[in-house]
């Protein structure tokens, strides 16, 4: 396939896809104030609405990643964006907080495979060293959904209101089903079709890996923050805080969402640059969710800085996802990369969740003051959220007593299994996925993703080759001379 075909073909498609579920997941930030006079929520009330989105996302991941690495994204993806579709219908409808839930429920499980069925249709169709650019291209054009969320999204509720907005996304979610049905090729068309995934290597042996648990922490509280931020709490915070009118609050919230999808490619491009040089992508990582907690707490101390400068920082943690499912797709080999990126993706939106919720609670102990909240309520659920990402950036550097845990030897008898062809027809297919599978070995031998001290192997010396004779059986035995006299 060519790389033209391949953009067309499948990145769009599932861009597509991730560009509706970007959507839907920061859509409640603009419409808060418009369901609350509507409704007459509170903030809890809001926080739950909001949040469900994010539990049953997480509940999804799990079952899905097994899904999708059996099945593969092209249909799976493509029958729940038709149930997105009806839940933003749903929605639409709804006159109490019960039919919100289940419209914002059913929505979250239909986009649910948007962000994992995009990444596994990369790792199978795009070449490994591109993977990381990709992604990037991936999540820039997925997160444009963020820039429709703001300004574009407020004229259409301003001419049709928040009802006939959702109804116009359930018309848009079906459209992209019927894209990725027709447009993506079938997984049995590649020229080198994936081997079954081994069964030694289950999703309780990725959660048992020590590279998965130095990664997950700061990855799901960095990227969750920046979710549950930008999908909700910004607004609240522009609005009570800093005291901006509506559209002021929009115009931040646009330049968030510009923000974010212009960091998914520059991340991109960073990590691959980074990788020539011969960085990691754990040390972007660092950098990006770093300056994130930065601005965080310039916002917690008051400090005199720029809305547009503090917010775009933590917006930009929300595309740190090019980096993580990067590292991932170094760690695993891509016959279980779905089952990664879901024990992985679990964890980002179930943090987001629960981050969002925990917000909405810690705020609604101070009494309203009108429609507005003070802004100590505020400062303090953001402090208590930066404490647990500092928390997670300390877990990233404590170092870690490097023994072979039970994944290497599960993984060494996995990769036995797949490289072992059962008959002489397979050998075209063994061949790539040995080499895989040595560069998956081989990068788990390396350091940890935290500096710390590494041990030290002896080195042995390379034997002459008089050595290497004088050590064969043949060495051990007198030459016999044969005269050559009559």
């Amino acid at each position: 396939m060519t790389g033209a075909r391949r953009i067309g073909c499948v990145l769009l498609p599932f861009a597509a896809g991730y560009y509706l579920s970007y959507l839907f997941r920061t859509i409640n930030a603009l419409i808060a104030a418009d369901l609350t006079a509507d409704l007459s929520l509170t903030a809890a009330d809001l926080g739950l609405l909001t949040s469900v989105y994010f539990l049953v996302f997480a509940a999804a991941q799990i079952p899905f990643g097994i899904l999708l690495d059996r099945h593969g994204p092209r249909t799976l993806l493509a029958g729940l964006l038709l149930l997105a579709s009806a839940g933003s219908l749903l929605f639409a409808l709804a006159d109490t907080l019960l039919g919100l839930l289940a419209g914002r429920a059913l929505i979250g499980v239909g986009v649910a495979l948007a962000l994992m069925g995009g990444f596994k249709a990369i790792v199978l169709w795009f070449p490994a060293e591109r993977l990381a650019l990709t992604n990037g291209w991936f999540v820039a054009l997925g997160a444009l959904g963020a820039v429709t969320a703001t300004a574009p999204a407020e004229l259409l509720v301003g001419s049709v209101g928040w009802r006939g907005l959702f109804a116009v996304l359930g018309a848009l979610s079906a459209l992209a089903a019927l894209i990725i049905v027709g447009l993506v090729p079938d997984q049995q068309q590649r020229a080198s079709p994936l081997r079954p995934a081994p069964p030694a290597l289950t999703l309780a042996a990725i959660y048992r890996h020590r590279r998965f648990w130095r990664l997950a922490p700061l990855s799901s509280l960095g990227v969750g923050t920046s979710w549950s931020l930008q999908g909700l709490w910004a607004a609240p915070w522009l609005r009570d805080v800093d005291g901006l009118e509506r559209a002021g609050v929009v115009e931040v919230l646009s330049l968030m969402a510009i923000v974010v999808s212009a960091s998914g490619l520059a991340l991109g491009l960073i990590a691959n640059h980074v990788r020539r040089l011969g960085g990691r992508n754990e040390h972007v990582l660092l950098g990006v969710v770093g300056l994130s907690m930065a601005a965080q707490l310039g916002l917690c101390l008051k400090l005199p800085l720029p809305p547009s400068l503090a917010w775009g920082a933590i917006a930009a943690a929300g595309a740190a996802t090019v980096l993580s499912y990067a590292i991932l797709a170094d760690t695993y080999p891509r016959e279980v990369s779905g089952r990664a990126n879901a024990a992985l993706n679990l964890l980002h939106v179930g943090g987001a969740f629960a981050l969002q919720s925990l917000m909405g609670l810690i705020i609604q102990q101070w009494p309203p003051q009108g429609e507005h909240y003070p802004a100590e309520a505020h400062a303090q659920s953001m402090a208590v959220v930066l404490a647990l990402e500092l928390a997670a950036l300390t877990w990233f550097f404590v170092p870690v007593r490097r023994r072979a845990p039970g994944l290497e030897r599960a993984t060494r008898i996995a990769l036995a299994l797949m490289t072992r062809a059962p008959h002489t027809g397979d050998a075209g297919l063994v061949a790539p996925a040995r080499l895989e599978n040595r560069r998956w070995v081989a990068q788990d031998r390396r350091e940890e993703l935290s500096p710390g001290p590494q041990p030290a192997f002896p080195r042995l010396r390379p034997r002459s080759e008089a050595a290497l004779r004088a050590k064969t059986p043949a060495a051990a035995r007198p030459t016999r001379r044969i005269s050559r006299r009559g």
